[in-house]
């Protein structure tokens, strides 16, 4: 059997549709919460701190592959565990730059910083979402890859 073959009707394609819907929710709220920076910048004609465009592109990239990774022909591509694998590390230097800003900063009534504490956490979930799905789908992967040669019909060692 194919890998991904018959994964449209299966509880593993509606586990990773669920994942990738709860990845993309995220990747927006991230979007969301440093564009408002991103926004200010841009408005005070200023340019734009690299760590919010960087967060916001790890976002955008996120949130564009999960809807990429709801379509059934998609899942099917066999290195899509890489793919996941690399957002996860991304997400990890996202989470890595600003729990260094934010995570030890006090609000002390100051609403920007405490957003930017509440994304920190944001970013966290992202990262371990991803780094799930990227499991998940490695595992998937190995239970279903091909262990025949399409060619001879042996068996691949």
């Amino acid at each position: 059997m194919a890998f991904g073959a018959g994964l449209t009707s299966s509880k593993s394609y509606l586990f990773f549709s669920t994942l990738h819907f709860l990845a993309f929710v995220m990747a927006l709220t991230v979007c969301g919460l440093y564009g408002v920076e991103l926004d200010r910048a841009r408005k005070a004609d200023k340019y734009a701190d690299a760590n919010w465009v960087f967060a916001v592109v790890v976002g955008g990239l996120s949130a564009l592959s999960s809807i990429l990774f709801c379509i059934p022909f998609i899942l099917r591509f066999a290195f899509k565990w890489v793919w996941d694998l690399i957002l996860f590390i991304l997400w990890v230097a996202v989470f890595g730059v600003f729990a260094g800003i934010y995570i030890h900063e006090k609000p002390e009534g100051n609403n920007d910083i405490r957003r930017m504490k509440h994304a920190v956490w944001v970013d966290l979930v992202n990262m371990l979402l991803w780094l799930v799905i990227a499991v998940s789908a490695f595992a998937y992967w190995l239970k279903h890859r091909e262990t025949r040669s399409r060619f001879t019909s042996r068996a691949i060692v």
